[in-house]
């Protein structure tokens, strides 16, 4: 089977690129880290307005009624430019545990969403922003107040343990749920990985050292060779997933989708900091976003250990 994205696809990951090509990202990550949110409510409501927050959102609630494709698309590019906020939750998350009234804010991006769901994500993302926060316990959505914030290895990941309260329901399909959180932090990683890629790549061809661009000597080339094998290989895993959404083989496919990518964008940070040399390492250089947010998304929406002990039970 051949999996192409249509053109419609296309040209919405193409507006997210030009949208998010002319905002002051690097800006309103360090701005998030620190706690100042305005900046990057700022990039939020624009990428709302291309109907980023409404993907998932069924129409009778004012939402596209998306597939995970699509989802797909828009993480890639969220993840490419490093977007802060808690997009996974809010999009892809929510309105699978939830079929309320409260999606129309969704939909229209007025409404933030922080989810803890224990064991695979202990801690809520952004719960300090957030104008919705559900704690996934077995049987039952509760609200939760934020607790303690945890420090991430990417200061843009603001963590907070949960003190959960009211219960306000009953998750509609909470595997679904998580499935399209593993799925669309996969995209992020995927995209995470293409831009280390292209950076280093660009990097390789700039940089000269005994009288020559270092992208010519053979060891570089076969580094950044492995990469781009590395994600031609992970990306038909996530796609493939995604159109799988509504298959019995969805889990498998979803958890062999995040470990590829994981692996994908592991090597991609790895090899862009080996290639950038000492720069790759200072805070200034845009590198360092990318290589701690790679760092963290590893872990989110479960580890490469899960996902691979799901894979192999999913498999025998």
């Amino acid at each position: 089977m051949k999996f192409l994205l249509s053109s419609e696809q296309q040209d919405f990951a193409t507006s997210l690129d030009r949208l998010l090509s002319g905002l002051d990202l690097r800006g309103a990550i360090q701005s998030w880290a620190a706690g100042e949110h305005g900046p990057g409510l700022k990039v939020w409501r624009s990428l709302s307005e291309l109907g980023v927050t409404a993907l998932s959102v069924p129409e009778e609630y004012g939402g596209l009624g998306a597939s995970a494709v699509d989802l797909v698309v828009a993480f890639e590019r969220l993840g490419y430019h490093a977007v802060p906020g808690p997009w996974v939750d809010t999009v892809a998350v929510l309105p699978a545990l939830l079929d309320d009234e409260v999606l129309e804010g969704i939909a229209t991006g007025e409404t933030l969403a922080s989810i803890a769901a224990p064991p695979e994500v202990p801690y809520a993302l952004d719960a300090d922003i957030a104008d919705l926060r559900v704690f996934v316990a077995p049987n039952a959505l509760h609200v939760f107040t934020p607790g303690t914030q945890l420090r991430s290895v990417d200061a843009a990941r603001r963590l907070f343990r949960t003190q959960p309260g009211d219960q306000i329901g009953t998750a509609r399909d909470f595997d679904r749920a998580f499935d399209f959180g593993a799925l669309t932090t996969a995209a992020q990683l995927l995209g995470a990985a293409q831009w280390l890629l292209d950076t280093s790549v660009a990097y390789a061809t700039q940089r000269r050292q005994y009288g020559r661009e270092i992208g010519r000597y053979q060891a570089i080339k076969h580094l950044l060779a492995d990469v781009a094998t590395k994600l031609e290989l992970a990306r038909p895993l996530v796609h493939g997933a995604a159109v799988a959404e509504h298959s019995p083989t969805r889990a498998r496919d979803v958890s062999a989708a995040k470990a590829a990518a994981t692996d994908a964008a592991y090597l991609a940070a790895r090899i862009g900091l080996q290639v950038h040399g000492a720069i790759g390492y200072t805070a200034e250089h845009p590198l360092g976003l990318r290589l701690t947010k790679v760092r963290a998304l590893v872990g989110a929406w479960g580890t490469s250990h899960f996902h691979r002990t799901r894979l192999l039970k999913e498999l025998a």
